[in-house]
């Protein structure tokens, strides 16, 4: 256990207040800018995970019988909370998980835009009507509430991956159990907090923390009905087969190797501009972020050149200080990542800007690794084929269309993918042709807006339902099929005329 005399102690968040629970042990939160210990996190055993649960369940028959209106009230108040206050969390972000200020403030914006998605839900949680399916019969659907449903969110978005599902999943009435990483955990307490001051019942939104030990706890529990997972797709896997196998509804979004083609008629400033900020945008820490650029022999010297200019601009520094990039999220990954520069050398490949050589605008000694172009990378070598989640953009030199989309193709993972070019036929072939679920043309990073879903294919998602969008709510929703038949007075039902004064 982590000595906690001389740096506080964050609690879980249970039935509407901080909580220590019964487990002694701890873990370090830094802030990977300065390399220094700011805090320490509870870890929760499966007994303290299964009290949060056991305060879910008894909140759920009062959440879920409120009114659409009452639920959707709170999400409004809770939309005002966080867009007043969205300042004071994207500090929280820049000190726990390293990205700079600006990226801090576009993740909430964009998980704001899901909360004001859910306030407008009421028509997505209607079922449908048919009269006189057969002789005084009628048939109608009622959409329901899961029940209790688990949530667990990865490092790199501490918030924007909670509102992708917490919004949806309160909205349509079910009740959360909410376990963050622990490498970056405040900002689920203070979503939660404002979640509390924007009227939501005690108990309606949990959070634990902890490790391995706290998910397997929310996989198991036979009391929690979903579970919700953004991660690597190993742990993406293992969520799916383990709570799946539970009789659990799950969605997992696993990982990713996102290709970017680039077609000799692109503009390529705007290809050059779009790869940059793509790549290297929150550190390369997400797995919507351009790892692979499949650049056209012909044009890819020159595209090449116009990268490594901007990237040579780039200001590598703490978060609060206006840089352009910051830290990765622990020495252990920033150490693993810089490893592959090791791998592009061994294996031929050309390393154009070298990120080790970084020296960066910032106190202490942080997990820093600078923005990195390695070209002519071989798809034989593990920087190609590995999903290295860090700010290292590999340029795979390719003959065309044909070439540049059977790498995609035979790429494990179906995530996102974009393609910069000028010519419409190309840009709908491709479109319709890859085996991707998010699809850019000349937009780098194509993550979808509130009121469609997000989601990737083949092993980057495991389960059926996306997140988010109509899709969010199918999940968080059971269907019931009422049908009915009422008799009418003239078979000697009740009277339904007026009432009589003899």
């Amino acid at each position: 256990m982590t000595d906690q005399t001389s740096t506080p102690v964050l609690e879980h968040w249970v039935d509407g207040a901080p909580w220590s629970g019964d487990s002694g042990r701890t873990g370090p939160i830094h802030n990977p800018a300065t390399g220094r210990v700011s805090g320490q996190v509870r870890l929760a055993t499966s007994a303290d995970v299964g009290v949060a649960v056991e305060r879910a369940a008894t909140a759920l028959a009062g959440w879920r019988d409120a009114s659409i209106a009452k639920r959707q009230g709170v999400m409004f108040s809770f939309r005002e909370i966080l867009n007043a206050r969205k300042q004071e969390l994207a500090e929280i972000l820049t000190a726990e998980h390293g990205k700079v200020l600006s990226d801090a403030l576009g993740e909430i914006a964009r998980g704001l835009e899901v909360v004001e998605f859910a306030c407008g839900s009421g028509h997505l949680l209607k079922g449908e009507y048919s009269d006189s399916v057969s002789t005084g019969v009628d048939v109608y659907t009622l959409k329901q509430p899961v029940g209790v449903v688990g949530v667990i969110s990865p490092f790199n978005f501490p918030a924007m991956v909670p509102l992708w599902f917490l919004p949806i999943a309160l909205v349509a009435g079910n009740t959360v159990v909410l376990k963050p990483s622990e490498k970056d955990p405040t900002a689920s307490d203070w979503i939660a907090r404002a979640f509390a001051d924007a009227g939501l019942p005690g108990g309606v939104l949990n959070v634990v923390h902890g490790d391995k030990e706290a998910v397997d706890a929310i996989l198991d529990h036979p009391t929690v009905g979903a579970v919700s997972f953004v991660g690597s797709t190993p742990i993406a896997r293992y969520i799916y087969e383990r709570a799946s196998a539970k009789g659990k509804r799950v969605q997992a979004l696993g990982g990713a190797k996102n290709h970017m083609l680039v077609l000799p008629d692109a503009d390529l400033d705007l290809a050059a501009d779009a790869a940059v900020n793509a790549g290297f945008g929150s550190a390369g820490e997400r797995c919507m972020a351009v790892s692979v650029l499949l650049a056209t022999e012909s044009i890819a010297d020159a595209l090449v050149g116009k990268i490594a200019e901007r990237v040579a601009t780039l200001r590598t520094g703490d978060g609060t200080r206006g840089c352009d990039m910051g830290p990765l999220i622990t020495r252990e990954h920033r150490d693993k990542v810089a490893g592959y520069l090791g791998v592009a050398e061994a294996d031929g490949a050309e390393i154009v800007v070298d990120g080790r050589d970084v020296v960066p605008d910032a106190d202490g000694d942080g997990f820093w690794l600078g923005p990195t172009l390695i070209d002519k990378v071989p798809t034989s070598s593990a920087v190609y084929t590995d999903e290295i989640f860090g700010p290292v953009l590999s340029v795979v030199r390719v003959a065309g269309y044909e070439e540049g989309l059977a790498l995609i193709e035979a790429s494990p993972y179906g995530n996102g993918t974009a393609i910069f070019t000028n010519d419409g036929g190309a840009a709908r072939r491709f479109q319709r042709e890859v085996s991707v679920g998010m699809v850019g043309v000349n937009v780098p990073i194509p993550v979808p807006v509130a009121y469609h879903s997000f989601g990737g294919w083949k092993a980057s998602l495991f389960g059926d339902a996306k997140a988010y969008g109509p899709q969010g709510f199918a999940f968080f929703t059971r269907e019931k099929a009422v049908t009915s038949r009422w008799l009418d007075p003239s078979h000697g039902g009740l009277n339904l005329g007026f009432p009589q004064h003899d």
